[in-house]
Order: C-alpha cells, then structure tokens, then sequence
C-alpha cells in the first residue's frame, strides 16, 4: 500500500532517514496489518521509498529501500546478510572471540531484526510482527549465507515489546549444549540459549569490558551494580582486581555469576556477590562507609522493584550522585546507558549535573560508543544507543 508522507518530512525519508514515524503519515488510519510492503509517496504520489510495516518502540515501520521495482524475497535478505558477515570479517578471523553480533538491523540495511553469533549457534531476533513476517525468506537467506550449527530465535513484540514466551526458542540445526560457553576477548561467558529472552551476556559491552580489564582494574577494589550475571566483574577479576562486589535484585544474579567466575578459574567465595535492590545496597554500603576504587552503572533503561522506580532518563543523574558517596578519591566511575532515547548530550548533562550538585570535581577519561559488529545507521542518532564513559573522580 502507499503511505502519504507529509510535505515537511519528504526531505528528511529521501536523505535515507530508515525509520517510518507515525507523525509523518497522512493516511495513517488506512495502515493495519503489520508485515505489508509499503510504498511512501508524497503528496503528488510521486515514490520515495519502499519497506514494511512493524510497530517498533516509535517507529511505525523500516525503509528497505529506494527502488520501487524492489522485491523482499529471499534474495533481497541473502544480499543484506552475505553484506554484513563480510563486514565482519575480522571477527570470524579472531582466536579470543567466538561472539559478536552478525547482523544489527538498520545498521545493517534491515530494522527490525538482529541476528548473534554465539561459536556457530545463530540467535535470531525479531522485534516487530511486521518483521516476523518475513520469518520464511530471512530464515533461509541466513541459511543460504553462513555455515551454522543451529538457529535460535527471540520474538520480542507483544502489546508492551516484551518478550514472546514459547515453549521453546529453538528452530533448527543442532540443539546447543547448556551452557554453550563460548568466548570474548579471551574471557569465557556460559550462555543459555533456550532460556528466555536474555542469554546471559550483552555483546555490545566488550570493548568497555577488556579495557577495564587491560587498564583499570588492577589492584583496585570494584563495585559493579545492576551486574546481571557480573560480565564486569569477571574481567576486573582477570585483570587482577583485588576484589569484586557484584550486586542486582535478581535471585538468579548469585548462581550464574558464580558459574560465570568458576569457567574462568576463579573461586567465587573471594569475591561478593550480592543479591538486593541496588538502591538499598547503597544504604548499606553508605552505613559501613565502604569505598571502591571502581563502581560501574549500566542499569535497565527502567526498573520497577517493589520499592523503587527507575528510569534512565529521569533518575540516572541522582544514581550517580549515590555513586560518587561510594567512590574513593581518584577512583573511577564506569557510567553507561543502552537508553536510546537518550542523546549523549543530555547524558553528558547529567553527569555535570550530579558531580556539581555533590561538590566533586570530575574528569572524562574515555567514551566508548558501540562497537564494531554494532553496526548503526548514520542518519538515525538513536541506532548508535550505548554511551559509557569512564569518570575520574577528583
């Protein structure tokens, strides 16, 4: 179907823009079924571009492309996916890591669906039911592209963008082993790839990992919050940290951490790993005076405990105020954020914020953005989502 585009957005979809907004369509109420090729035109029904339509966070859909003679078939995908397996060429290459992101939607010529690579498992993501709906073609372009062991698959489009439960994520190929342990950077991490929506790791965060390993964390004491199942922690640890303090609100957050210590040869019982709502933790630790050298933050864009409520966008700036109480003097602050709708300014801003507010001097040392199989999309700021920085205290 075609999709009038409002006279003030045309320009903004012809310099490449990916996303479909909403507030740029005229014909809106006539846009039903997810999953329809869409045509957008301007008000003289003159072609702009053409992709599908797939509720995804703002977006009411993804330009695939700028030809309207173009067809989404298996070919069209094979294309898009041969593209980026050549763009990571260097990963595939590499001896101490077995683990990247393949595929990563608009970035990679195709919103809406990411694919991982975990030692020759894929982990297929989809985050819309327009996506989905291409599931056959994609699925055998993957196939077609790449020698696999097996294919996994997340669908995280209900109502609220969650998760699909299923009774099994598997597709096909071999069932992997679990834990699949397989490697980043040399550090080894189990996962679980038929286990709910999350593997047990968060590739975007490797090369901020093993520069906190190679450069920071030796000798040095390490609080790392909303720690999941401690990714941080282990490479602290391996770059000779002298003690780790992993804390999150998850009961499985103890076992999997300490299984995640134990396949890289370190006693869990050396290091803490606790299970509690983060912000009562830094009760805790503000009663007993503690201090680290290091204290790391990348918590959920936002959280909802029994007695607290968290959001990146509103709390972060009073998170870091708590932060600086619990770091020693020249220590360092690991701050980071997945909330895309975050610019990295307003991120900046409530970093100065927190630092005058608590009377603290501070220094920018390093920003990290995403890394390279991260690939983004130029003219979408928002794609590139991760923003860390790490913080001298003064």
């Amino acid at each position: 179907m075609d999709l009038k585009i409002k006279k003030d957005a045309v320009t903004k979809y012809k310099n490449s823009y990916p996303l479909i907004e909403k507030e740029d369509i005229i014909n809106l109420k006539e846009l039903s079924q997810e999953g329809v090729v869409v045509r957008l035109v301007d008000n003289k029904n003159s072609f702009i571009a053409k992709g599908y339509h797939g509720k995804q966070n703002k977006g009411y859909g993804w330009i695939l492309s700028y030809k309207d003679s173009t067809k989404f078939d298996k070919e069209f995908f094979k294309s898009k996916i041969k593209n980026a397996i050549a763009y990571r060429e260097d990963f595939f290459k590499s001896k101490d890591t077995n683990t990247f992101r393949l595929f990563n939607g608009e970035g990679d010529g195709v919103g809406g669906l990411s694919v991982d690579w975990f030692d020759g498992y894929l982990v297929v993501t989809w985050y819309s039911l327009g996506i989905y709906s291409f599931k056959d073609e994609i699925l055998e372009a993957l196939k077609d592209s790449i020698s696999y062991k097996g294919i996994y698959q997340k669908r995280r489009f209900d109502s609220k963008g969650q998760y699909v439960e299923g009774s099994s994520d598997f597709v096909c190929g071999l069932q992997a082993p679990n834990p699949l342990i397989v490697k980043e950077n040399g550090v080894k991490f189990a996962v679980y790839l038929d286990d709910g929506a999350m593997v047990g790791v968060f590739l975007d965060q490797k090369d901020v990992r093993k520069t906190l390993k190679e450069k920071y964390a030796k000798n040095k004491s390490v609080l790392n919050t909303f720690s999941y199942t401690g990714a941080f922690s282990i490479y602290a640890s391996l770059g000779k940290a002298y003690k780790t303090t992993s804390v999150d609100l998850a009961k499985r957050s103890l076992p999997k951490t300490t299984e995640q210590f134990s396949i890289n040869g370190i006693d869990a019982s050396t290091q803490d790993i606790v299970v509690q709502d983060v912000f009562d933790y830094f009760k805790y630790a503000l009663r007993k005076e503690l201090k680290f050298d290091i204290v790391i933050a990348d918590p959920p864009s936002f959280a909802r405990s029994k007695k607290y409520t968290f959001s990146v966008a509103k709390d972060y700036k009073n998170l870091l105020k708590d932060l600086i109480k619990l770091t020693a003097k020249g220590g360092i602050i690991i701050a980071s954020t997945n909330h895309a709708g975050l610019s990295v300014d307003r991120f900046k801003s409530s970093i100065e914020k927190a630092f005058k507010e608590s009377s603290v001097r501070y220094k920018i040392l390093e920003e990290f953005r995403l890394p390279k199989d991260f690939k983004y999309h130029k003219k979408l700021p928002q794609s590139n989502y991760l923003k860390v920085f790490f913080i001298k205290v003064i």
